[in-house]
């Protein structure tokens, strides 16, 4: 398949090359000032180009390419906004079959903005009025969907959809990565420059208010407070301004922050040698870092949000606590690390629904035999 990708707000590098390893990739991307389009570098060379920063500029430059580029067999466009707009427009003009791949509900992202605006992004009303304009239009217009989770299913066909919406969740978990510990975590901390000794928590989000990491912090210090030796792992770019949170609430000592770690080589390292990963979002569309932690059979909690609901199950999966609820979130943290029994066997639950539903094999099988059936007719004509 002749694929080409449009990236609007930037990718993981682990979705990209599932693409490329089934397709003739092209990467269409935005600029990102001081960001990157590709989490990292791909392990094979890519076809990139990249267009204008600014959202209306990178539009603009996505209808021209769909335009110009016919002899595409698909286009896969990230999210339901300025971009896929274009590319909706210039599918319908070109025959070209055009899919959305929705990872993210992003008028829910933008309203936790209220709750903690980031430098230079502001709430602002009628930013959110134009997502839900451009959900809208690109509903009626659109030719279908993939969406990570049913509750991301549920926002797009919210918006007035009656084109397909699948279900798939790509990028997926490499289970040959992503796997059970063979040495003891005493050992495998060490080994990452990490003292032996307490528990530890493992918190791979980005630093962004619908991540929430403020109230992950709150609780820490509420087990702090208790006379608990817990310490919090956090590897993401925004690793500096979560040790400035961390450092505001006295807690320099109880957390070990880096910058991202390279997602297949040394990410499953870090929840090996953890005791449990946490998820705190505010919103969620659904969560990876949950199930690439219980691929490790590493017990979870997490906030009852979102996908997250679909995947941490209280009692059966991991342990869900209510969102921006530090006390909740403490004591989920405190039953989970009391009762290694139960956390074993709640994570083996986890695991085994990892390798059901999430295998990455499997998800970008089936993600192409989705965009194999959207690309069937426009070929035949």
């Amino acid at each position: 398949m002749r694929l080409c990708f449009v990236v609007e707000s930037g990718t993981d590098v682990r979705l990209v090359e599932g693409l490329a390893e089934r397709a003739d990739l092209r990467v269409l991307a935005r600029r990102i000032p001081g960001g990157v389009q590709i989490s990292r570098e791909p392990g094979h060379p890519v076809r990139t180009a990249v267009g204008p920063a600014s959202r209306a500029g990178f539009a603009v430059a996505v209808l021209r390419a769909v335009l110009a580029r016919p002899r595409w067999d698909h286009v896969l466009v990230q999210g339901y906004g300025a971009a896929a707009l274009a590319a909706n427009l210039a599918g319908r003009l070109t025959g070209t079959p055009v899919t959305m791949l929705v990872c993210s509900p992003v008028e829910g992202y933008y309203r936790c903005r209220r709750y903690h605006p980031e430098p230079g992004k502001p709430f602002r009303t009628a930013e959110l009025l134009g997502l839900v304009a451009l959900a809208r239009i690109n509903a009626r217009l659109g030719r279908g969907y993939v969406v990570l989770s049913e509750y991301l299913a549920g926002v797009v066909r919210s918006h007035g959809t009656r084109s397909p919406v699948h279900v798939v969740p790509v990028y997926g978990v490499d289970m040959e990565r992503f796997k059970p510990a063979t040495a003891p975590k005493a050992d495998l901390r060490r080994g990452l420059g990490i003292a032996p000794d307490g528990a530890l928590v493992f918190f791979s989000s980005r630093v962004t208010p619908e991540k929430d990491a403020e109230t992950l912090l709150d609780a820490l210090a509420r087990l702090r407070a208790e006379g608990r030796d817990v310490r919090l792992l956090h590897r993401s770019g925004g690793y500096r301004e979560f040790q400035r949170l961390a450092d505001a609430r006295g807690l320099r000592d109880a957390v070990i922050a880096t910058d991202a770690v390279h997602p297949g080589r040394e990410l499953p390292a870090s929840y090996q040698a953890s005791d449990l990963c946490v998820q705190a979002s505010r919103d969620e569309g659904l969560g990876f870092s949950p199930l690439e932690a219980l691929a490790c059979d590493v017990p979870v909690v997490a906030t009852g949000v979102g996908g997250l609901r679909e995947t941490i199950v209280d009692g059966d999966t991991g342990w869900s606590c209510p969102a921006s609820d530090a006390a909740a979130m403490a004591r989920a943290i405190a039953d989970a690390l009391d009762h290694p029994e139960e956390a074993r066997r709640r994570a083996g639950r986890g695991r085994e629904l990892v390798r059901r539903r999430f295998e990455r094999r499997a998800v970008f099988d089936r993600l192409f035999e989705v965009l194999g059936a959207a690309s069937a007719p426009a070929r035949g004509a």
